[in-house]
């Protein structure tokens, strides 16, 4: 091959990357037009959107919840969002809660037409007592074209108080109203004799007892006719509450002490729907809070606003303390309910020399906790030999709780064992049960 070849070679190639260069040129340069075009229409349409956004107010939110929350119950709690654009708009909604529900990623979303509201409905349970602030309420929105956001901040703040379980007390009270209390597991008793008071004479519907049939009446009637018994009226019911560091062990995110006040509640509601005398007394070291048992119309809201208030105290409880003021300021034969806890013998041994002397006056019924976590382990399979160890305190600790309740009946003291959500209804049932047989 000669040097002219090569030469020749080399113009060929750089004339065809001439060629080459100059299409890509051409086409560079409509390339960059167009991308300007495309950046300008997307700047229109962002402009637009962000127009249509926030040309006026479009979103306006409020909180709907109650004045009060119910403490261990499910509170209905709405977000009502008001679109006053004329297009459908998708909103994503953050609720500021309260820091007691330890909720920190709450977040809705909602699509709602033009010029029309949106509802966001969810319940709160509340575990603690107290004041619950709310926050702000921030609404998330795009324009129609998904191009530009706004957000909304709505000032929603509001403090909303926790109280006792009243949801649970109109609950019992409209079922102990209309005598549907086995409804919510309230179990029949029969009664005993007929040592309550007489009130009528009527006919005989299917569920009346047979021996209350009053056959003179049913001779001159011709109809089946029975006595009507209402219940003894009038007699004292106390709550007493334990508020020692033992009241403060916790079952499902509330504390013992908790469990105890809600049953408390419904308990005086209940007594007082039956024509009784409710009263309260909470102690610790010392007395804490005294409500005198009666039945004023306004009896069940000075009960509720002293349950709001209490708290636990991490001191041992006083049972002598308890039991003179109880002598002095109790001169009634009366029911009292000693919502406490034992988790030892020891601890009994201690509280029982004043348990007797409280007794002896009244009629005492000492409600306390079984330890349902040492009921679970003591359930489960044991696989090694370090669980049979453990199963078996675990069993020692139950047997030592079955113990305590025959120790208490030994010295003329009812008592109850019982798991902290069943705690309400077995209260209730010993109560009813003791009303029945006329032991108070």
């Amino acid at each position: 091959m000669t040097k002219s070849f090569y030469l020749r070679n080399l113009v060929y190639y750089i004339g065809g990357l001439s060629a080459v260069l100059c299409v890509v040129s051409y086409f560079w340069e409509n390339l960059f037009t167009l991308a300007w075009l495309l950046l300008i229409f997307l700047l229109v349409l962002v402009l637009i959107d962000t127009l249509l956004l926030y040309s006026r107010k479009g979103i306006t939110a409020s909180r709907e919840a109650g004045d009060r929350m119910s403490l261990g119950d499910d509170n209905p709690v709405s977000i009502i969002i008001q679109n006053n654009y004329s297009f459908n708009v998708r909103v994503e909604v953050v609720d500021e809660l309260p820091f007691q529900f330890e909720e920190r990623r709450w977040k809705r979303n909602l699509l709602i037409k033009g010029e029309s509201n949106g509802e966001i409905k969810y319940t709160l349970r509340p575990v603690v007592r107290g004041e619950y602030d709310f926050g702000n309420i921030y609404c998330y929105t795009e324009g129609p074209l998904k191009l530009v956001s706004r957000r909304y901040t709505i000032d929603a703040h509001r403090v909303i108080k926790v109280y006792p379980s009243y949801m649970q007390m109109r609950r019992y009270q409209l079922l102990a109203a209309s005598n549907k209390l086995q409804d919510a597991g309230v179990k029949r008793v029969r009664r005993i004799g007929h040592s309550m008071e007489y009130e009528q004479i009527k006919e005989y519907v299917r569920g009346d007892d047979y021996r209350t049939i009053n056959w003179k009446a049913t001779g001159r009637k011709g109809d089946l006719m029975v006595n009507s018994y209402e219940d003894e009226r009038s007699q004292q019911i106390y709550c007493l509450i334990n508020k020692g560091r033992v009241m403060k062990m916790p079952f499902e995110n509330m504390s013992l002490l908790d469990y105890a006040v809600n049953a408390s509640l419904v308990l005086s509601n209940v007594a007082l729907v039956r024509q009784d005398k409710a009263g309260l007394v909470t102690f610790a070291e010392n007395l804490d809070a005294w409500v005198q048992a009666d039945k004023k119309p306004t009896q069940m809201n000075r009960i509720l606003e002293v349950l709001y208030r209490q708290q636990t105290k991490f001191l041992e409880a006083d049972y002598e303390k308890l039991y003179s003021v109880i002598r002095h300021r109790i001169t009634n034969r009366s029911l009292l309910v000693l919502f406490t806890n034992f988790e030892s013998p020891e601890s009994l041994q201690r509280a029982l020399p004043a348990l007797r002397k409280i007794a002896h006056y009244h009629l005492l019924l000492v409600v306390f906790f079984e330890n349902t976590e040492l009921t679970a382990v003591s359930e489960s399979k044991a696989k090694t030999i370090e669980d049979i160890y453990i199963r078996t305190i675990a069993d020692k600790f139950a047997y030592e709780k079955r113990l305590m309740v025959k120790e208490l009946r030994n010295n003329g003291i009812l008592a109850i064992l019982t798991t902290p959500e069943n705690l309400t209804i077995d209260a209730i049932n010993k109560y009813v049960e003791l009303k029945n047989r006329s032991s108070i």
